[in-house]
């Protein structure tokens, strides 16, 4: 196994480790939060149920993108599978929209303007306990991966998680926090019933727990339909990109740079290459293949290399020149 396959296996298998400790967590919780709603007669504590249950069905469909895309290139998917895990997490951030946001808003809504009767808040406040120690470990083990990636490309951890095109750890990451903060808020708003004997606080929780959702929703989503659309490397890789291709014997110009994300560790790169006057088709060979070598040791990444031969401005002068003067 070569070392650049070796990385990419050892970062899907930390992917799918995190996705799947947050996918335990989640399902346990749902459960807990919907008894303890029941029980409590809490109308955030059921939008709470629904923010795990949503959670749950997301990192499902999460690893369902992570096993799909790592299916090797074939005749009929000649450059892999791997954007069909932006497919996959688009679908959950809808599900964290539908399932949990839209839920949770109606209820909180409804129990505003109907009221609600309330009950024994006791079991409610120990499940949401509990609940905020495993939210607060998938949340970590979410955070180790982001900081151990973001250390490897000498970034920051939060300017990687905000440009990583990884969005199965982003959306763990930013549901797990979400969640942290509907805690809160469903705690604020058992607290506020019990104190004022009023379901108003409990109803404006869910509503807010809705509201969050909707926003995680939108952020996930947003980075999804950009890396389906076609997303470049950011302008400092790309201007490295065009260092270090100029650094090959031969190359003169960068004409015309494409590069294109189609995963986490997919990256292609395509680019119109004006090469000496006098280099032979020997030379031109040896100097793509070097090219390429070169941008693999750069960016470990990096998977495809294409590039175009292309006659440069001065060359097409010449030639137009000479074109007119005949």
């Amino acid at each position: 196994m070569s070392p650049e396959h070796a990385a990419r296996t050892e970062k899907s298998r930390e992917s799918t480790t995190t996705v799947v400790v947050a996918a335990s967590a989640n399902l346990g919780i749902a459960v807990a939060k919907a008894v303890a709603g029941l029980i409590s007669g809490s109308s955030a504590m059921l939008s709470e149920a629904a923010h795990s249950v949503a959670d749950t069905v997301t990192e499902v469909m999460l690893l369902t993108a992570l096993k799909r895309s790592e299916k090797p290139a074939d005749e009929e998917h000649p450059l892999g599978y791997g954007p069909e895990r932006y497919i996959w997490a688009m679908l959950a951030s809808i599900a964290t929209f539908v399932g949990g946001a839209v839920f949770s808003v109606y209820d909180g809504v409804h129990t505003l303007v109907s009221g609600e009767k309330l009950g024994d808040p006791l079991v409610s406040y120990i499940v949401l306990a509990v609940a905020f120690l495993l939210e607060g470990f998938s949340l970590r083990t979410g955070v180790k991966q982001v900081r151990h990636e973001a250390a490897r490309l000498h970034a920051p951890a939060a300017h990687y998680l905000r440009h990583t095109p990884d969005t199965a750890v982003k959306a763990v990451v930013m549901e797990d926090s979400a969640a942290l903060v509907g805690l809160v808020l469903a705690a604020g708003g058992l607290l506020g019933g019990q104190l004022t004997g009023s379901g108003v606080w409990d109803g404006i929780a869910s509503v807010l727990i809705g509201v969050l959702l909707v926003y995680v929703a939108w952020v996930l989503g947003r980075s999804n339909a950009q890396l389906l659309i076609g997303r470049p490397l950011p302008e400092a890789m790309r201007a490295g990109v065009r260092a270090e291709l100029l650094t090959v014997p031969h190359i003169v110009e960068v004409l015309e740079l494409t590069t294109l994300i189609q995963g986490p560790t997919e990256i292609l790169i395509a680019a119109k290459v004006d090469f000496r006057d006098l280099a032979s088709a020997a030379d031109v060979e040896w100097a793509c293949e070097r090219a390429e070598q070169r941008l693999r040791e750069r960016f470990p990444s990096v998977k495809r290399v294409y590039l175009d031969p292309t006659p440069g401005p001065a060359q097409r002068r010449e030639r137009e020149r000479g074109g007119s003067a005949g």
